[in-house]
């Protein structure tokens, strides 16, 4: 059975394959600039502060567990890991909402003080 060329005519071409989704992009945000942002920069902070003092405290513990014998050592292994990890957080949240730390200059002092002057009897009053 042959078809004839009206059959053939008849059927529908492939569709053309569709095209790709474009890539969902972020909602529009406010035209507040990124310095200005205080929702993104206490974000940051949160998730920063979480995950320091988790993983510090985690440390710790480890820390403890392998070094330390006594519960009171190994809590306080603990403690000092939470701590360090409290001030990691802070110092990294200081530079977030305040900008880059300051550049401190290497620069030394030129003017010559009284106690510059170093004698073999300056130690020994």
């Amino acid at each position: 059975m042959a078809e004839s060329p009206e059959n053939a005519a008849a059927a529908p071409a492939p569709a053309p394959p569709a095209p790709a989704p474009k890539p969902s992009s972020p909602p529009p945000r406010s035209g507040i600039p990124p310095r200005y942002d205080l929702d993104a920069k206490w974000d940051a902070c949160l998730d920063l502060s979480i995950r320091r003092v988790a993983y510090a405290s985690l440390a710790g513990a480890f820390g403890g567990l392998i070094l330390f014998r006594s519960p009171t050592t190994r809590w306080a292994s603990v403690a000092l890991g939470a701590g360090v990890g409290i001030g990691a957080a802070y110092t990294e949240c200081s530079y977030i909402f305040n900008g880059s730390p300051p550049k401190w200059s290497s620069k030394v002092s030129t003017v010559p003080s009284a106690h510059s002057e170093v004698s073999p009897f300056t130690f020994f009053p």
